[in-house]
């Protein structure tokens, strides 16, 4: 399982744990909070009007039939009373009173239990013996909803409780309110609870993102991609991303170094050699002639040697780097203008002629150092492979958002074996006129500078006969302007 998933479903049991208890708990306990509210005024009117029969009953001036007449009439009137959302038409307190002995007196709703031993109910017997006396009976044993509660309080007469008069209220009251009431609570539960899943949701989400973003990351610097650390949120995943990065920077350094100087040790034996035999053979006596030949190949080998080494430090310092320091706009048209002036005294001795077709409004942005020295690796190696008064074609058109720039020669072509390593360091192919070769690292070079610019290098031989090397790169966000040539 992936982890924003796990994160999520994680988020979710959590949700689920925390939220069903404490609203089950809630649901469950509003019954009994109503309760408590109904209850506390209910003394409150039992202790009011105990007061008022003790003080006729110390008058002698009590009479049941008054106080149920009074009731009756209450009873009868319509009260139409909107209590929030629940409509009140009748009043339903109850009222009855007993002895001191527990009989009852007085009740209101029962005209036929006069003398009824009421004693062993809480509300009159726990009253009686001093306490607070309270209970909830149903109607039907069956059915919740016909509980009544009673509360009972002392009649007293010259101080002596000479009675209980109980005040009851049915909860029908309370039904109305908890069924209006659990409706909103579970309403507001699940909209809490999609909230919660939603932003849950959101949040891994995010961080399964940034997440990816890493992982996409270090599968492209695996794939040998040059590639800029992504950008994350300032949390511990920036921490990890900045470490990997570091991480990956010194591998990388020590596999470059292990590589270079195993390469480089490679390519310096054969130009070492030469020197030393040429050396050694200076020693003898020899023809002043012959002693000149020798110095010569000491002084190629050198310039091999050097050659070699400067174009190393070059290549090593572009492939080390990640991104572009100096990027400016560059003409295409002047920097294939300025290429082929440092290549005038090299064509002039071959006898070459180029054949250039550029597009004078095209235009990249980039480093003008490294792009110079790309396009004039491609320019030298169509010179070094082309025949002797022979023509190079350079061409540059935009294709599609993309510039295309493409050299050709009337060269041999790239051999079929030769395909699959032609960028690899230090391969190079015997030049058809001298038979030698170079110091194989150009076209790595070019591949290098390319891949700086978000572009690309293609190589291929021409049916007709010759080679072509593309480079193509982004084009300049700019305008473009008419075409132009020149030879």
């Amino acid at each position: 399982m992936r982890l924003g998933g796990a994160l999520f479903l994680a988020y979710l049991l959590i949700f689920a744990l925390c939220f069903s208890y404490p609203i089950a708990r809630i649901a469950d306990s509003l019954r009994v909070r109503y309760l408590e509210s109904l209850e506390e005024p209910l003394v409150d009117q039992a202790n009011i009007l105990a007061a008022m029969v003790g003080r006729s009953m110390e008058a002698g001036q009590f009479d049941p039939n008054n106080l149920r007449r009074a009731l009756d009439e209450a009873y009868a009137r319509l009260v139409s009373a909107k209590i929030y959302e629940m409509e009140k038409k009748r009043v339903d307190i109850q009222l009855y009173i007993t002895d001191r002995a527990g009989a009852i007196l007085f009740d209101s709703r029962n005209r036929e239990s006069p003398g009824a031993d009421y004693s062993r109910w809480w509300d009159v017997g726990r009253t009686l013996s001093g306490s607070y006396g309270a209970r909830t009976t149903r109607e039907n044993p069956d059915d919740p909803g016909s509980a009544v509660l009673y509360v009972g309080a002392p009649i007293r007469v010259n101080g002596e409780i000479a009675g209980v008069l109980t005040v009851a209220k049915p909860t029908t009251s309370i039904n109305a309110f908890l069924d209006a009431a659990k409706p909103e609570i579970f309403r507001v539960a699940v909209l809490s609870a999609l909230v919660a899943i939603s932003l849950s949701l959101l949040v891994s989400l995010w961080l399964s993102g940034q997440i990816k973003r890493l992982i996409r990351y270090a599968n492209r610097v695996r794939d040998g991609e040059r590639v800029e650390l992504p950008d994350l949120a300032p949390t511990e995943l920036r921490d990890m991303g900045h470490a990997l990065d570091k991480m990956r920077e010194s591998l990388e350094g020590k596999r470059y170094v292990e590589r270079y100087v195993e390469t480089l040790t490679h390519e310096i034996k054969s130009p070492v050699s030469a020197i030393r035999g040429a050396a050694e053979i200076l020693e003898e006596e020899m023809p002043a002639a012959k002693r000149a030949q020798f110095l010569a190949n000491i002084r190629s080998e050198a310039n091999r040697i050097g050659d070699l080494v400067e174009r190393m430090l070059k290549l090593s310092e572009l492939e080390t780097r990640r991104s572009l320091e100096a990027v400016e706009v560059i003409p295409l048209a002047a920097l294939t203008r300025s290429v082929m002036e440092t290549k005038e005294p090299i064509l002039s001795q071959k006898e070459l002629s180029v054949d250039a077709q550029i597009e004078e409004g095209l235009a990249v942005e980039g480093d003008r150092f490294l792009l110079h020295q790309a396009v004039a690796n491609l320019l030298q190696n169509a010179i070094d492979f082309s025949p002797g008064r022979g023509r190079i074609r350079l061409r540059a058109h935009a294709d599609g958002s993309r510039l295309l720039l493409e050299v050709e020669d009337e060269g041999p072509g790239l051999p079929e074996y030769a395909k699959g390593k032609v960028f690899e360091k230090f391969f190079s192919l015997p030049r058809p006129d001298t038979g030698k070769k170079s110091t194989g690292l150009g076209l790595n070079f070019v591949r290098e500078v390319a891949a700086l610019h978000q572009g690309e290098v293609r190589l291929e031989n021409i049916p007709e006969g010759g080679f072509r090397a593309s480079l193509l790169l982004p084009l300049a966000k700019q305008g473009r302007s008419g075409d132009s040539s020149f030879r």
